[in-house]
Formats: C-alpha cells, sequence, structure tokens
C-alpha cells in the first residue's frame, strides 16, 4: 500500500521539482514544417538559420518559411553538421555529403561517397556528424570516415562505434569493446581509465563537467564524471530516475547547467551536480515525451527534434508562464507575503513558497491551494501586515493557509487603507454594490458601515492626497467621496458633462501620487479650479490619446498601462521617457479584469488568461540580439512560378551579401516577382515588424507591419533593387537586406528591336522617298506630259493665234498691198493716162504746128513740145515709183537685182508692173510700147531668168519674194 501510495504521489513530487515559472514552447507539428516524423539532429549557422536532419531531408527554418531539401536516394538524414568550409554535411543510409548554394542561391546536394572505397561504400546511416578543426568526421554503426582535402581515411571498430562528439576541443569516440578513445595524431587512440569502466551501453553524451573534467551520458546507466583517467558514476539523488529515463542527446546550457533529452520524460535541465533545475514534458507543453535531439541556438533558446514533430522552447526568454496548481484559471490578483507567493485565481488561492534569488521565476516549489477559497477571487492586499482576500463570497484574512472571514457580504474587490501611518486605523474596500468601512482593533478588522445612498459596484477604489476617494464604474462614470468632519459624506458624480470623454470605459487609478483616470482617450487628470477632467499634458506627449485600461506605477518609477490588449510600459530609466511594448504578452491577458502586481524590476506578475506571466523587465531590456533580417526567396510568376533565388547570395555562415555578377535578368513574360523575407530571431517574432522599398519604383519606405512577403506586378523594364529592414518592439532597426534584379523589356523595347526599328524606319524613310521620288517623277511626267499638251495646246492656240494673226495680218498687208497696188496702178495709170495726155497734147501741138502759120507760135509750140518730151521728170517718177513699190513688197526690186544681177532697168520695171499683176495693155501703156511689145519683153524675161515655160511667171515672181 505505502509503495502504491508513493507511485500515485510521483508526478506531483515531479511536478513540484519545477520552477514556478516557464518559458513559452512553440510546437511545430508534422503538418506546420510539412516533413517527416522524426528529426534526429539539429544544428544553426551563424546568420541564424536553423537546420534539422528529418526522416525525410534536411529541414531549414528561417523563423518564419520551412524548406526540405530531400537526398537523392531520399533516405533518412540523421546527422547533420556545418563545417569549418561553410558547408553543410548529412549523412543518412549509405549516403553521405553536403549541401551548399547554387547560383541561383538554393542549396544543392553534392555527395562524398564517391570518395570512399569501394568495400567500405555499404556503411548504413550515419549517427553523427563532427566538424573537427579542418576535417570533417561521420560516425556510422562499424566506420568512422575522416574527410581531410577529399581524401577520406577509415577507422573500424572493434565492435560497435556508438558515440563521436567534441568536448574541450578533443574530439572523443566510443566503441563498446576497447570503450573511450580520442582522436590524436590522426590515430583513434585508447583513453586509459583508472576506477572503472563505462558500462556497454551507448554513450549519448561529452560534456564539459567543470575544471579539467567532462560529463558522460549513457543511454541506460545514467551519468559518469571522468577526471583525469578516472571514471566514476556521478553522484547525484536522481541517478535512477536519469537511468529509466533513456538519456539521449544533450547540450550544454552555460557553464553550470545542462539539458538532458530523454525518450520517456522529455527535457531535463541540471546543474553539474546531477540536481534538477527545471523538467519540460508534455505537461509543460511539449508535443511528446520522447526527445531525439536537443539544442542550444546562439540566442541560447533550446530546439527539440522530437519522434513527431519539433518543439522551440523560449528558455532565454525573460518572461516566463505561471500555472497554479498546474490548472489553466484566469489570474486575477498576486501578492508576495511571507516569502510566499499568493495567486488569485478563478478557481480559488495557491501560494507557494520563494527561494532566496533575484529572478523569482526560478523557485522551485509546488503551489498549495489555500483552504476555503475556492471560487472566485478578486483582490489581495497586505494591510498593517495582515493578508486580506477579496472574494465573490466575502472578505477574508489569510492565516496558515487558511482563509478566514471577517465579513461575510457577497463580493468583495479590494481594499485600500485610508491613511499613510501604520497601522492603518480604518480601511476602505470597493464591493459589488456600495463602499465600506472596516476598522482595526486588536489584529481584527471590523465592519464600520458603508458610504449611505451609494449602491455602486466599487471595482475601482484609489485615494488622493486630501483623503478623497475616487471611484470609478466602467458604465455609470467616476465618483468622488468626501467625508467632512461630522462624518457626513458627499458623492458628486463626474460624467462626459465634466470633461471626460464618454461615460463609458473609465478606471480610476493612482500614479506618482496623482489621481488619474484611464479613458477611451488617454490619460486625463482632476483641475481642482474648473472642477473638471482635462487632457493629462503628460500622457498625451507620450503615449497619445490611444484608449487605455490600466495604469501601474511599478518601484522604479515606471508606468505600466495595458491599451486594448497590448501591454506597454512608459520607461523612465533613459534621459527621456520612452515607451516599450511587450507584443510577446499580446491577447494573453485578461481582457477587462486586467491586473499587474509589480515587485521589482527582475519580478513583474501579470494575470492572464490561464495563470499569470513572470516578467524580468530588466532582462527584457537586456537581451536584445543582433537585429537582421534576410531574403529568404524571390520567385517570378506568370502562369506557374520559378524559384530565382533561393535564399543564398554566398556559402550558409558568410555575410549575405549580393554581388554584381550575382544581378539577375528577369525576361518580361513573367508578371509577378514575389520576395519572402525573415527575421531568424526565434521567439521573438511577434516582436518584430518589416519595412520595405523598391528602389527605382517606390523609393519610400513601407509602413511597418508583420507581413514578410511583397509581390510586384507588371513591373517595366529598368534596374530595381528590393530592400527590407526590421525593427523590434524596442525600437531597435537592423541594417537593410538588398535583392537587385533586372526587368527586361518585351522583345519589342529591347535593343535589337530599337535597331531593327530604326533600321526598318530608315528603310521605310528610303522608300517613301524613293516612293515619293517616283511619285514626284511620275506626277513630274505627268506634268511635264500635261505641260507638254498644254504647251501644244498653247502652241496650237499661239500659232492658231498667230495663224490667225498673219491671216489678219496678211489680210490686213494684202488689203494694204492691194491698197498699195491700187495707189501704185493708180499712180501707173496716173502716169499712163498722164503719158497718154501729153502724147495727146503733143499730137494736138504737133497738129496745130501744122496747120498753124506763126512762126512765133509754132517757136512756142516747138518749145512746148521739148518740153512735155524731156525725159528726167518721167525718171524722177519712175525712181518714186520704184521707192514706193518696195515698201509695199519688201524690197522686191532689191531683191530681184541681188537675185539676177543682170537684169536691166526696163526688165525690172517689166517685172515689177508683173508683179502687181497688171495686165499686158496696162504695161505696154505704162512702158509706152505696144501691147506686142510688152510680150516680147516678157519672153526675153522669161529666158533671162531661167524659167521654163512649165512656170508661170507671175508665180516665180511671188516666190522669190517670199523666199527673200
Amino acid at each position: 500500500m505505502k509503495k502504491l501510495l508513493l507511485f500515485l504521489l510521483f508526478p506531483l513530487t515531479c511536478i513540484g521539482q519545477n520552477t514556478i515559472g516557464l518559458p513559452d514552447v512553440i510546437n511545430y507539428s508534422k503538418q506546420s514544417y510539412a516533413a517527416g516524423l522524426q528529426n534526429w539532429d539539429i544544428k544553426q549557422d551563424k546568420n541564424g538559420i536553423i537546420y534539422i536532419a528529418n526522416n525525410e531531408g534536411l529541414l531549414s527554418f528561417d523563423g518564419r518559411y520551412w524548406t526540405l531539401y530531400p537526398l537523392p536516394n531520399r533516405t533518412i538524414v540523421r546527422s547533420v553538421e556545418i563545417g569549418s568550409d561553410n558547408k553543410i554535411y548529412v549523412g543518412g543510409q549509405d549516403e553521405l555529403g553536403y549541401f551548399a548554394p547554387a547560383s541561383n542561391g538554393r542549396l544543392i546536394y553534392y555527395p562524398l561517397t564517391e570518395f570512399i572505397p569501394a568495400k567500405d561504400q555499404s556503411f548504413g546511416d550515419v549517427w553523427d556528424i563532427v566538424a573537427y578543426r579542418k576535417d570533417v568526421f561521420f560516425r556510422t554503426s562499424t566506420k568512422i570516415f575522416k574527410f581531410s582535402n577529399q581524401a577520406v581515411a577509415t577507422f573500424r571498430a572493434v565492435s560497435e562505434w556508438s558515440y563521436m562528439g567534441v568536448c574541450n576541443n578533443r574530439l572523443f569516440a566510443h566503441d563498446f569493446v576497447n570503450g573511450l578513445l580520442q582522436f590524436e595524431n590522426n590515430v583513434m587512440s585508447k583513453i586509459p581509465v583508472t576506477g572503472g569502466q563505462l558500462p556497454n551501453d551507448p554513450v549519448t553524451g561529452i560534456l564539459p563537467g567543470g575544471k579539467d573534467s567532462i560529463l558522460i551520458t549513457t543511454l541506460k546507466n545514467g551519468i559518469f564524471h571522468f577526471t583525469g583517467n578516472s571514471l566514476s558514476k556521478l553522484i547525484s539523488p536522481n541517478n535512477n530516475l536519469f537511468q529509466s529515463e533513456r538519456i539521449y542527446s544533450t547540450t550544454p546550457i552555460n557553464k553550470e547547467w545542462m539539458a538532458l533529452a530523454t525518450n520517456n520524460s522529455g527535457v531535463y535541465i541540471i546543474d553539474l551536480k546531477g540536481n534538477i533545475i527545471q523538467t519540460f514534458s508534455k505537461n509543460e507543453g511539449l508535443q511528446n515525451n520522447n526527445v531525439l535531439s536537443i539544442f542550444l541556438d546562439n540566442q541560447r533558446n533550446l530546439w527539440l527534434g522530437l519522434d513527431n514533430g519539433v518543439d522551440f522552447i523560449a528558455y532565454n526568454s525573460a518572461i516566463k508562464h505561471i500555472t497554479p496548481f498546474g490548472q489553466d484559471g484566469s489570474g486575477y490578483t498576486a501578492i508576495i507575503y511571507n516569502n510566499r507567493l499568493y495567486t488569485g485565481t478563478s478557481n480559488g488561492l495557491f501560494s507557494v513558497g520563494l527561494q532566496q534569488m533575484s529572478d523569482l521565476s526560478f523557485s522551485k516549489g509546488y503551489f498549495q491551494p489555500v483552504n476555503n477559497t475556492k471560487g472566485q477571487t478578486w483582490g489581495l492586499a497586505e494591510i498593517n501586515n495582515q493578508l486580506l482576500l477579496g472574494h465573490h463570497e466575502g472578505a477574508f484574512l489569510i492565516r496558515d493557509n487558511t482563509a478566514v472571514p471577517f465579513s461575510s457580504d457577497a463580493g468583495f474587490w479590494n481594499f485600500v487603507p485610508l491613511s499613510s501611518t501604520f497601522p492603518a486605523q480604518k480601511i476602505v474596500s470597493g464591493t459589488y454594490k456600495n463602499l465600506q468601512f472596516f476598522n482595526y482593533n486588536n489584529n481584527q478588522f471590523t465592519p464600520a458601515g458603508a458610504v449611505p445612498a451609494f449602491v455602486e459596484s466599487s471595482r475601482f477604489v484609489t485615494i488622493d492626497e486630501n483623503d478623497h476617494i475616487w471611484i470609478s464604474h466602467p458604465y455609470h462614470g467616476v465618483y468622488e467621496v468626501v467625508e467632512s468632519a461630522d462624518g457626513k459624506f458627499t458623492v458628486t458624480t463626474y460624467t462626459n458633462q465634466h470633461g471626460l470623454p464618454s461615460i463609458l470605459n473609465n478606471h480610476v487609478y493612482k500614479v506618482k501620487n496623482e489621481v488619474v483616470v484611464a479613458t477611451e482617450k488617454g490619460v486625463y487628470v482632476f483641475d481642482q479650479k474648473s472642477k473638471k477632467f482635462l487632457p493629462s499634458s503628460f500622457y498625451q506627449k507620450i503615449i497619445g490619446n490611444q484608449s487605455v485600461r490600466y495604469l501601474k506605477e511599478d518601484a522604479s518609477g515606471n508606468v505600466w498601462f495595458i491599451h486594448e490588449k497590448t501591454l506597454g510600459v512608459i520607461d523612465f530609466s533613459g534621459k527621456e521617457p520612452a515607451v516599450i511594448y511587450l507584443p510577446e504578452l499580446n491577447t494573453k491577458m485578461l481582457s477587462g479584469f486586467e491586473f499587474l502586481y509589480a515587485v521589482n524590476e527582475q519580478n513583474i506578475f501579470l494575470g492572464g488568461e490561464k495563470g499569470f506571466y513572470h516578467i524580468n523587465y530588466s532582462k527584457y531590456k537586456q537581451t536584445s540580439p543582433n537585429l537582421q533580417v534576410q531574403i529568404r526567396a524571390v520567385r517570378i510568376i506568370n502562369k506557374t512560378d520559378s524559384l530565382l533565388f533561393g535564399g543564398y547570395f554566398k556559402a550558409v555562415n558568410e555575410k549575405q551579401l549580393q554581388e554584381k555578377a550575382d544581378v539577375h535578368s528577369i525576361g518580361n513574360s513573367w508578371k509577378t516577382i514575389r520576395f519572402d523575407f525573415a527575421s531568424p530571431l526565434f521567439g521573438l517574432q511577434s516582436n518584430l515588424e518589416y519595412s520595405y522599398r523598391l528602389n527605382g519604383f517606390d523609393n519610400n519606405w513601407s509602413e511597418w507591419s508583420k507581413r514578410t512577403e511583397k509581390e510586384y506586378t507588371n513591373l517595366p523594364a529598368g534596374n530595381y533593387s528590393f530592400e527590407v529592414k526590421v525593427r523590434n518592439n524596442l525600437g531597435n532597426e537592423s541594417a537593410a537586406a538588398v535583392y537587385a534584379f533586372k526587368m527586361l523589356p518585351p522583345w519589342y523595347q529591347t535593343t535589337w528591336a530599337y535597331l531593327f526599328y530604326l533600321l526598318l524606319f530608315g528603310t521605310g524613310i528610303y522608300a517613301l522617298f524613293k516612293w515619293q521620288q517616283k511619285k514626284f517623277e511620275e506626277q513630274q511626267a505627268k506634268h511635264d506630259e500635261e505641260q507638254k499638251r498644254l504647251q501644244y495646246i498653247y502652241d496650237l492656240e499661239r500659232s492658231k493665234t498667230e495663224s490667225e494673226l498673219v491671216t489678219l495680218r496678211n489680210e490686213k498687208l494684202e488689203v494694204e498691198i492691194n491698197f498699195k497696188n491700187s495707189e501704185l496702178a493708180s499712180s501707173a495709170m496716173h502716169l499712163v493716162k498722164k503719158g497718154e495726155l501729153l502724147t495727146k497734147i503733143k499730137a494736138e501741138l504737133a497738129h496745130v504746128m501744122k496747120v498753124s502759120d506763126n512762126p512765133q507760135a509754132i517757136s512756142e509750140l516747138k518749145k512746148m513740145m521739148k518740153s512735155l518730151g524731156e525725159d528726167d521728170n518721167m525718171d524722177k517718177e519712175w525712181e518714186n515709183f520704184t521707192k514706193h513699190f518696195d515698201k509695199v513688197h519688201s524690197d522686191f526690186i532689191v531683191s530681184l537685182k541681188e537675185t539676177h544681177p543682170n537684169i536691166t532697168n526696163n526688165e525690172i520695171k517689166l517685172c515689177a508692173y508683173l508683179r502687181m499683176n497688171l495686165s499686158t495693155k496696162e504695161i505696154a501703156q505704162l512702158m509706152n510700147i505696144s501691147v506686142r511689145g510688152v510680150e516680147i519683153s516678157r519672153y526675153r524675161l522669161r529666158k533671162k531668168l531661167g524659167i521654163g515655160t512649165e512656170t508661170n511667171l507671175f508665180d516665180y515672181l511671188i516666190q522669190l519674194h517670199k523666199e527673200d
């Protein structure tokens, strides 16, 4: 029966041995990381990326994105290590090699089995990989391979290699027959051991044990201490526990603590003497108790590779979770009294003893329920060295872990002393229905009445410097209760008519010896002169007019506040007040019943929906890991997506900076480009915000947000650089991570296209020129043809006109010639007539002379006849006639003389008369010859002129004139 009772109490004893505060545990299930169940080994590079040996390959995690890299033969990856050459070495089933970034930044696997001799290439699983100095060692059950500059050395086990690891800069291995060995001078040398031998049990860890000693953990036989050459079992009261729990993996926490991962009970944090500091199991939030691997990252937090899943323990976090009695009841109030922590929950009051340490969350103990406190608790207060509890069922004193009632009225919220002197003779308490007073006498609190006619629920009560009592009701306003000298009370109600922004959600507190009201529009203070509430210029400058639900001053003068479901603190430790938010606790507080208990900067207790949270604020401000952000993937998307960049510009341990040669050119067919980025601050993701910009497109930084991806669509051609930075809740910012790329133009906007366009344009211009030239030539030809036609028409018209003019002129000339000829003919006829007349006169004179007998008369007649017969006048007449004739007939006589220089004057006269077309008779008269004489003269003239009989003499003379 006793054994059965001990067995039943054993789990409670284990629970009691744990610390009262435990860090958060984040569970990553198989579904979240999308790989195999089991996780065998864990490592981290210098940039913070976690690598896990998983059943389905190598897993990487950057705080936001999981990526799986399977081995070529799809076997289980049992081990992982990052070598001094910055390669990620992995081992699987008959497979070993390394991952390194390819040109696109994605990890690519490179096998090393080709360097192993053919006889040794069947080696089973690679259980351990160790980077030692510049070499890399791979442990299988039967062989250890040492790779050095692509040369392989093989160390065969005498029986079976069970372990290999580095401790204190020494490489150790364990063989079941030879025991513990050390690699030295390129050989595995057996270490001489005195005082005992390691059992025939796998070694699972070798850790520093202080000074020159080491601690050796085994799977089934617990922990051994090895100093010099002496081996002994570690003397610890927990030896039996460690032997039964099967230690599978270990890691140092600090110089004094180490973590043991077990197959049965999760993780134990122990010191060098084997004392248990903390435990983490399924009860503390692990997914299961079978822990295959454990790793302490560069932020001193723990990673657990489980038999089913991955767990992260925020071990270095300044925030711990307290769950009194292992329950999930809500936390409403807490206080430290007589070195015990009392926590009031929705399930009652619990207490636990505290050890003397700066961070009380590391106190080990078991919460005990306080008797008679089951049900809802509201407030705890220490007044006159007495611990008072406000409970749903009344007011209680806590004595000897038992609640003793001193008022049976239902529903007490709080207790406030009415004076600062000790002991306070009178206190006031807010209840569900009124405001009650109690007197203090003989270590007893006795009822002293209530404020008459005041029936409001008084959950928020405080006293100002004038001993006025201030009460607030979340839905009715703020009340001021003043007691006069005669013991009468005056109650004044303040609402939105008295300066408050609203009648709702007003909460009264006393901060820095001043009564303030937290409202929906910030913090308000009371102005005694105007009897109104005014916005506090001090708080408005610091936190603005955002809604505030809770205010609390700590021992250092910092002011804690709760806005909506966010906890913040106005920190006065610097030159200027600074606001620090604690986003890890967002949404974890008890909304509407917020509570904060500030002991000192190392110990601040916050009520939560499930228990309490312990904040080591001093550590919180100091724990500021180096902020860095990395671009983890760049994808280009059209109908499908393509990985452009896989997260590595250089080797895994190098600073990830892009070189100019790594700038990719992206074709225009890819319409969308997406950037994934993350900051590997594990456990602090809620504290981080990101801002980004795309230089070349939008040079302004974006608003800070939780987004870890950004897409751009239909970017125009050009050179771009995407920049992203991260900041934490303390206001620190990282340097920007940069990814540069170039968007190529569409084919119709490329240089070749522009050259083609230029050539096409030139060809077009030339073709247009030729076309225009041809068209011009055609038009010119048409124009010339038209001009010729017009010219022809014009010439015709002109010719016609000229012909008509010539005709008219000829007609005119003919008329003139006819007229002249008529005149010439008249003149000629006149000469003829004159000659006839003269002849007739001569004849008559001759007749008169014949019949006259008068000598004188005859003499006179003779004279007259002589005068009439003179040829001079006739010759003058002829000269005048020829001049006139030449004018009419255009120098006909001149031409005739030139053509026929031998022609005589009489012949010329004959030709002139013939030209005038005179008749033979008329010519005879003019020439004073007979008609016969004219005909003879014409014959002679024809002969002289050489004109044949067939030619008309008149036509010849006419033609002669024309030709001339």
